[in-house]
Order: C-alpha cells, then sequence, then structure tokens
C-alpha cells in the first residue's frame, strides 16, 4: 500500500497543551472599556486535573510553548509503536528533522491489521506568531514557504492477522528486528530491512508494493498459552528478548547462530500471582531485568538464577502497575500504576518498599513512562487522563521562585503538560533527537518537542 496523502500529516496542532483559557463572549463584552475599545480576553494558564472548564470557554494552544509540534493519522489507530534509530547521526537538533517508526495497528477486524514503517521527514519547528504577521504582506510567498515546510510521510503497511499489543524495535548487525505481542497470543520476530529499504526508495517501494502479502515472521513463539503485552529487547546482548503474558509467566529468549532463530525456555520465570503488564532490562547488567504486574509488585531478576525473582517489592502501587522504564546511567526505576501515581524508586534501596520519589498529577491511570535517553533526570507519562507530562527530579522548589497562582499547587518538578489527543496509549523520547517526544492515541501520533526540554 502506499502511503497516505500529505494532507494525513497536519503542520502544526490547533488542540495542544500548554494552552491557554479564554473567557467567554460575556465576559470580553464586560470587559470592554466605557470608550468602546474592545480588550483582549484575559488569558491564564490552564492546568488539566485542577478544575474543569467552565462552561462557554475553550482551550486554545499556545505556539510559544513548543519548539515543534506535528500530528500523524494512520487510519487505524496504532496503540504501540517504537523508534527505528537511522544512520544520520545522533544529537540533531537543526531542523528539518526526520525520524523512523515502526508501530502496529488495533484495527476494526484481525484481518485488516498492518504493521507499519513511517519515514516522517522535513520536520520544521513551530513559528512564532510574531513571524507570521511580519510577513502576512507578502502572501504569494508564504505560500511557497509553507508549500516547502510540509512535512512529508512515506509508509509501508505489512498485512498482519491480529490487532498488535505491543512493538519493539532493535538492532542486530545488519537486521532491524522488530518483536510484536498480538492479540494472537503469540510474540512474533519480523525483519524489518524490506520495509525500510522502501520507505528511504521509490524503486524499491514499488517492488515492495507489487510483492505485498501477509507478514511472514522470522521466528514465532506460542508457549505464552495466551495474550500479552510485556515485551523488552536487551540493550546489552543484541538479539536477547523477554516476554511476559497474562498468565503470569515471564520468558527469555537467547539468539541463536544465522539470526532466524532463538531458543527458548519452557520453564517460564514465575514469581508473579497475576497478569505480567511490562518488563525492562537493565541497561547495563546483561543478566538482569525488572517486571510489574497486576499483582502490584516489582520484581528484578537474573536469568541465571531461575525460575524466581531475587528481590521484589510488593504493594509498590496500590492498584494494577502498568508500565515500568529503566534508568539509562542512574540507578533508578520509574513505575506507574492504576492508581494515577507515577513512582522511582532508587534500587539500592529497593528493599525497604519505599520509592525516593511519588508524583499524583494523572487523574487516571498511567499508560506509559519513560527516562529521557539524554538527560537522567528527566522523564515523561501519559494517562488515561489524555494527558502527557514532563518532570524533572533535579529541581528543587528553591529553584521556582515566584509561580503565578494557577501553578501555585503544582510540584515544582513538573515541566510540562501536553495535551490534545483522545486515549494516549505510548509515549517515546527520540534517541537521536534531543528532546523530540512521540506519542501515540486513539486520535493518532503527536511529533513535538517542548520549551521545557
Amino acid at each position: 500500500m502506499s502511503a497516505p496523502d500529505d494532507d494525513t500529516f497536519a503542520e502544526e496542532g490547533d488542540e495542544m497543551e500548554e494552552m491557554d483559557e479564554v473567557g467567554s463572549e460575556d465576559d470580553e463584552e464586560a470587559e470592554m472599556g466605557e470608550e468602546g475599545e474592545d480588550t483582549e480576553a484575559q488569558k491564564k494558564v490552564y492546568v488539566p486535573g485542577i478544575e474543569p472548564l467552565p462552561p462557554g470557554e475553550e482551550l486554545e494552544m499556545d505556539r510559544s510553548a513548543y519548539r515543534m509540534y506535528h500530528e500523524c493519522q494512520t487510519g487505524a489507530p496504532c496503540l504501540s509503536f517504537d523508534i527505528v534509530r537511522d544512520r544520520n547521526g545522533d544529537g540533531r537538533e537543526q531542523f528539518p528533522l526526520s525520524m523512523l517508526l515502526c508501530a502496529g495497528t488495533q484495527a476494526d477486524t484481525a484481518m485488516s491489521n498492518r504493521l507499519l514503517v513511517m519515514l516522517m521527514h522535513n520536520l520544521h519547528g513551530t513559528e512564532k506568531d510574531e513571524e507570521k504577521e511580519s510577513s502576512d504582506d507578502d502572501s504569494d510567498e508564504d505560500e511557497e514557504e509553507d508549500e516547502d515546510k510540509k512535512p512529508r510521510m512515506e509508509m509501508t503497511m505489512l498485512p498482519h492477522y491480529g490487532a498488535m499489543n505491543r512493538v519493539r524495535v532493535t538492532q542486530r548487525g545488519e537486521q532491524s528486528l522488530a518483536a510484536v505481542w498480538s492479540e494472537k497470543g503469540q510474540v512474533e520476530i519480523f525483519d524489518l530491512r524490506p520495509q525500510l529499504d522502501a520507505v528511504h526508495n521509490s524503486a524499491a517501494m514499488a517492488a515492495f508494493m507489487r510483492q505485498q502479502k501477509e507478514a511472514t515472521p522470522l521466528f514465532s513463539f506460542s508457549g505464552h498459552m495466551g495474550e500479552g503485552f510485556a515485551i523488552d529487547w536487551s540493550p546489552t546482548v543484541p538479539g536477547r528478548l523477554v516476554s511476559g503474558d497474562c498468565k503470569k509467566n515471564i520468558h527469555v529468549w537467547e539468539p541463536q547462530e544465522g539470526g532466524t532463530s532463538w531458543k527458548i525456555d519452557q520453564r517460564p520465570f514465575s514469581s508473579h500471582s497475576k497478569s505480567v503488564e511490562d518488563v525492562q532490562w537493565s541497561p547495563n547488567e546483561a543478566t538482569v531485568f525488572a517486571s510489574c504486574s497486576v499483582d502490584q509488585s516489582i520484581r528484578i531478576w537474573d536469568i541465571r538464577a531461575p525460575p524466581t525473582s531475587m528481590i521484589s517489592t510488593d504493594g509498590a502501587h496500590s492498584s494494577d502497575i502498568n508500565v515500568i522504564s529503566w534508568n539509562q546511567t542512574e540507578p533508578f526505576l520509574l513505575s506507574g500504576g492504576d492508581d494515577g501515581l507515577l513512582k522511582v524508586w532508587d534500587l539500592r534501596q529497593f528493599k525497604t518498599g519505599r520509592p525516593v520519589a511519588n508524583f499524583k498529577q494523572h487523574s487516571a491511570p498511567i499508560t506509559s513512562v519513560e527516562w529521557n535517553p539524554m538527560d537522567s533526570s528527566v522523564f515523561a507519562a501519559s494517562g488515561a487522563d489524555d494527558v502527557v507530562s514532563q518532570w524533572d527530579l533535579s529541581v528543587e522548589s528553591c529553584d521556582v521562585g515566584a509561580r503565578v497562582e494557577e501553578m501555585k499547587d503544582l510540584p515544582p518538578q513538573l515541566l510540562f503538560l501536553h495535551q490534545g489527543q483522545s486515549e494516549v496509549k505510548e509515549i517515546h523520547w527520540h534517541p537521536q533527537l534531543p528532546g523530540v517526544m512521540v506519542s501515540t492515541a486513539l486520535s493518532g501520533f503527536n511529533v513535538f518537542r517542548t520549551i521545557s526540554v
């Protein structure tokens, strides 16, 4: 299938946070001066979850709060995705930017699902309002410039039977591999090279479209005997994988020579008493991974000592623990649960069962968490309250200074609240583009960078 029209990849959006709360029309008329001069409605920062939006008021995006913001729709929603590292170098901040994503759809029917690879490019920064106003007189030139700055996307769609619960990508030698947990109760491994070639080359794209057929995995595993969501590639051993299911079992996959097969120990890691919701490998210890569960515990495992965990914290949250993220450089683990809480755990003090930080800003279950790979004190989270939050643990109360009235009760570590999507499911920081985040929801993708990170 061909990529969607450019219109599906919109420029700066209309419904994003940080947003301004604008007074109602009646209020505006009441504030008009005696001479009849109109005055602009008083604007103030709207903080989600603090108070509902009053009747007759609406939210408007404050474009100056974003360095970049774009939207993308892919037809059926993609409720899980991962970022594919490219060969364009790290630390890229100069616009226009580009990125590669791999995602799996959750369509209405099992036969309608697709494994997607997307190349998003020509991603420009958010223009300041004053820059647009200063160029209003040059309308023809503006139209040409707007066309030049229009974001582009090339996309391949590989048919896949069954909705995809979780997608994770890794590089093993020349292979770009995607691990997919699907509703079929299988974990499958796909080689993404044909799709990656297609989004970079028009001839390869034409050949891909002619030969398109249902996705054929390099390898698949049905030993979980049920559905699952937890999956993670090892960052230290290329090709090593861990997967967990809704029946509380965890399996570790060891890559075999040739790059097309894996050895999976049929004896599961099984200390959890309920569904395993997420797993994360340690960034520096090759045999260690963490898991979280509906049983409200977080466990640390060493694959050299199966089948029980080394250490655990029971009752880490008061309800289901949905997601965890392991800090890349510090001994910290981040968790989010159905209780809407974000907790930071120091693994050196893990046995105490007490987090070193505890935040309650989201008003609904946490759906995704991730540390910033380029700043060990910064992390982000998303919730079922349709909010993406950004945090910085290095900020203290004394660093903030005077705060406006609307934000006086917010934790000083809270940097930004991003809105505008419906049912946000997953977020990722881009490992090669500083401060850039991608989020996916029922309403589509957002690609953005805030002024805070």
